[in-house]
C-alpha cells in the first residue's frame, strides 16, 4: 500500500473540455484487466512532451518524438495518445518502431486522420515483441468507451506493478477564468530521474502556444518528475505529456506574461503531487523520503549529492530497518563526486534532530532521537553545505524486502 497516499476520488477528478478518454481489456499480457488507453484531442489542442535519456529507449518513444518534431513542420495537431501496458516494446529494433506505427495507423484510420497526428506510448517488459493485433483489436473497444470523466479508469488502465492509481486535478483562476488541470501517472520501480519508469499525462483547457507549452512542461518536469529517485534504474520509456486543449478563452502565448508564470506554478504543482504519489507507491516502500541539501555553490551539486543519497542501497535499507546507522548518509555525501567539498563545515539533520555538525557527530546528538525520527513513516534528510546559497530537493523511499520479490517475480 502507497505511503500516507490516499486513492484518488472518481468524482473529485475533473473533466478538461477538449479531451475524452476511453479504455479496454486487451489481453496485451494479461486477461481481464485494463490495459489500452485512448486520449482524443480538440483539434484546437497543443502538445509536448519530455521522454527517458536511456539511449535504449523504447519504440513509442522515438515515434513519439518524431511526430512531435513533425508538428513544426506539418502544423497539423495531435489528435490522440494511445497507452499500453503489460508490454514496454523497448529492445525490440526495427520491428519494435514498425509495431508502433502500425499502432498509430491502425487509430489513424479510426478516428480519421493521419498516423503522425497519434502519439504511442507502452509500457511493461523489456525486450518483448509487441501483440500488435491484440493492441489494435482492443482500440474500437476504448474509443466505445470514451468519456470526459474517465480520468479514474484511465489512471488504473496505465498501472503496472503500481498497487493504486495515481490522479489529480485542480483548479485555477487567471484573468478573472477559472482554468481546470488533471493529470494521471503511473510508476512503481525502475525510477530515477531524466527521467523515471513513469507515464504522466496532464491536461488542461487553457490554450498555450506549442513553444510556450514546450518550455512549460520541461519547467515542470524538472521541478517534479526529475526530482525522484526510487531504485536509480532508469527505464527506456519515460514520457510525461502536458497538453493544453484551447478550449477556454484563456490564451498563453508568452513566457514572460504573468498569465504564464501563474499557469506554470499550477502545473508544477499538479505535476509535484503525481510525482511524490509515484515515489508513496514505490515498490515495497514503507517510507517516504524528503533529501534536501542547502547551501551549496549549484544546484547541480546539490542534486548530486541529494541523489547520492537517495539512490544509496545502504541508507535506503537503514531507513526500511529504522536503525539510525546515518554514517552511512555522510559515506554517500562523500562519494557524491562533489571533488573539493569541505565536508568540516557540513551538517546534517534527521528532520529536528542535529545528527553531525562541522562533518563530525554532534555531541549533543543521541541515539533514541535519530531512531525516533527513523521509525516514523514520512523523513526528511537536510544536508547544510555552508559553501554558498543554491539548494536542491529530491524525492525518495526506502528500499525493503518485498521489493526484491516484486522485481524477481516481474515476469511471472
Amino acid at each position: 500500500m502507497a505511503v500516507n497516499s490516499p486513492l484518488p476520488i472518481a468524482a473529485n477528478l475533473k473533466p478538461v473540455t477538449g479531451i475524452e478518454l476511453g479504455h479496454a481489456e486487451a489481453g496485451v499480457r494479461k486477461a481481464h484487466r485494463k490495459d489500452v488507453l485512448v486520449m482524443t484531442l480538440a483539434p484546437t489542442a497543443t502538445v509536448a512532451g519530455v521522454f527517458t535519456t536511456n539511449r535504449f529507449c523504447a519504440a513509442p518513444v522515438q515515434v513519439c518524438k518524431a511526430h512531435l518534431e513533425g508538428l513544426h513542420i506539418s502544423g497539423a495537431p495531435i489528435r490522440a495518445l494511445v497507452i499500453n501496458t503489460g508490454n514496454a516494446n523497448a529492445g525490440t529494433g526495427e520491428t519494435g518502431l514498425a509495431s508502433a506505427n502500425a499502432v498509430c495507423s491502425a487509430l489513424a484510420d479510426l478516428l480519421g486522420c493521419e498516423a503522425s497526428q497519434v502519439l504511442p506510448f507502452s509500457t511493461g517488459v523489456i525486450l518483448e515483441p509487441l501483440p500488435v493485433d491484440r493492441v489494435t483489436a482492443g482500440l474500437p473497444q476504448a474509443l466505445t468507451n470514451l468519456k470526459a470523466d474517465n480520468w479514474y479508469n484511465a489512471a488504473e488502465t496505465i498501472m503496472t506493478t503500481d498497487t493504486q492509481p495515481k490522479a489529480a486535478s485542480a483548479t485555477v483562476v487567471i484573468n478573472g477564468e477559472t482554468i481546470t488541470l488533471t493529470g494521471i501517472s503511473k510508476g512503481a520501480g525502475m525510477i530515477k530521474p531524466n527521467m523515471a519508469t513513469m507515464l504522466g499525462f496532464l491536461a488542461t483547457d487553457a490554450g498555450v502556444a506549442q513553444n510556450v507549452l514546450e518550455h512549460m512542461v520541461k519547467q515542470a518536469a524538472d521541478q517534479s518528475f526529475n526530482c525522484i529517485t526510487i531504485d536509480g534504474d532508469t527505464s527506456t520509456n519515460d514520457s510525461f505529456m502536458l497538453i493544453a486543449t484551447g478550449t477556454a478563452s484563456l490564451q498563453v502565448t508568452d513566457i514572460a506574461s504573468p498569465d504564464y508564470a501563474v499557469l506554470a506554478e499550477a502545473v508544477t504543482t499538479i505535476s509535484r503531487q503525481l510525482a511524490q504519489m509515484i515515489v508513496r507507491d514505490g515498490e515495497g516502500a514503507t517510507k517516504f523520503i524528503t533529501i534536501t541539501v542547502e547551501d551549496g555553490v549549484s544546484v547541480e551539486e546539490c542534486r548530486k549529492i541529494a541523489y547520492s543519497i537517495g539512490h544509496s542501497p545502504l541508507v535506503k535499507t537503514a531507513f526500511f530497518a529504522s536503525d539510525p546507522n546515518l554514517g552511512r548518509i555522510l559515506a554517500a555525501i562523500g562519494y557524491a563526486g562533489v571533488d573539493d567539498l569541505d565536508v568540516s563545515k557540513l551538517d546534517l539533520y534527521l528532520d529536528d534532530v542535529l545528527v553531525a555538525r562541522n562533518g563530525g557527530r554532534n555531541p549533543a546528538y543521541q541515539e533514541q532521537d535519530g531512531q525516533r525520527v527513523m521509525k516514523q513513516s514520512e523523513i526528511t534528510v537536510r544536508v547544510k553545505l555552508g559553501r554558498g546559497t543554491a539548494c536542491a530537493t529530491i524525492w525518495t523511499c526506502d528500499l525493503s524486502h518485498d521489493y526484491v520479490t516484486i522485481n524477481a517475480d516481474y515476469r511471472s
